[in-house]
């Protein structure tokens, strides 16, 4: 089987581009509101005071302007070629988190140089760890709740309107995945000038998973779940820090040997399907 087609000029369009950006416009503000809103009016606290009316705001807002604006169409394939959604998510997941730790490293490197001060604000305390330090287990479960929600609002609709246009995906993975970190305030807001450190790591990860989508034909399962997965680590870290690094990294290395089997074995025959002995399924 070929690499699922870009472009297919058969495909029904799910909504004009008008509804769509006002479906992106209505999300953007739905997840940033929770930074500004109840500063600005005390009375929303009502709603956002506690973690049950912030997720209903943060992503039941978006479900339902994409779900009325848009439609499913862009999801109609979540499930789509679980095999080859496997393979190619894992390859672009390990790939891209050695190519952060690499641009960690450098901007680190840089910010040394010009300015050394700058780098002790990352040891600030991420405000999403310290609000789950009283019940960490609760957190790594819901983890993976947040993933589904996150990959079917950004990668499902905000990225898929474009899965089945004419022209580069790199073009819409970019700006999405732009979108995607740029909605993260609270790292701008606790890292200051430092941001730029966590904000390229988050962008490259938002990438990872935008383009395991496309190479699977619209697959949401596998990017929800290596979504779940990366923060779901990161709250495991309260409970054990080592154990954190192990979970993350056999998600990465087991990635980038998957990057090295293919890199190894080479192009797939003609008629043979990508993907490796995952292939795809579904």
């Amino acid at each position: 089987m070929a690499e699922p087609s870009w472009g297919d000029p058969t495909s029904p369009r799910p909504a004009s581009l008008g509804r769509y950006s006002l479906a992106v416009a209505v999300t953007v503000f739905a997840v940033v509101s929770q930074y500004f809103v109840p500063q600005l009016w005390p009375f929303a606290r009502i709603a956002y005071g506690h973690l049950a009316g912030t997720l209903l705001i943060v992503y039941g807002v978006p479900v339902v302007a994409f779900a009325l604006l848009v439609g499913a169409g862009p999801l109609q394939n979540w499930k789509a070629r679980m095999g080859l959604a496997a393979w190619r998510g894992l390859q672009w997941y390990g790939g891209l988190a050695v190519v952060a730790l690499v641009v960690a490293i450098v901007l680190a490197i840089l910010y040394e140089a010009i300015d050394p001060s700058a780098l002790r604000l990352l040891q600030r305390t991420n405000p999403a760890l310290e609000q789950a330090m009283g019940n960490p287990w609760f957190y790594v479960g819901l983890s993976f709740l947040v993933g589904a929600f996150e990959e079917t609002i950004f990668r499902g609709w905000i990225f898929g309107y474009w899965r089945d246009r004419r022209g580069s995906w790199l073009v819409p993975a970019s700006w999405t995945s732009a979108v995607f970190a740029g909605v993260h305030l609270y790292y701008g807001i606790t890292y200051g000038v430092a941001s730029p450190l966590v904000y390229s790591s988050l962008y490259l990860t938002g990438f990872a998973l935008a383009a395991t989508y496309r190479f699977s034909g619209g697959n949401l399962v596998v990017p929800a779940l290596l979504h779940g997965a990366h923060d779901a680590a990161a709250y495991f870290s309260l409970i054990s820090q080592a154990g954190s690094l192990v979970l993350e990294w056999a998600v990465i290395l087991v990635g980038c040997l998957f990057v090295l089997v293919d890199y190894v074995r080479g192009p797939p025959r003609s008629g043979s399907a990508p993907g490796g002995p995952l292939g795809p399924t579904g």
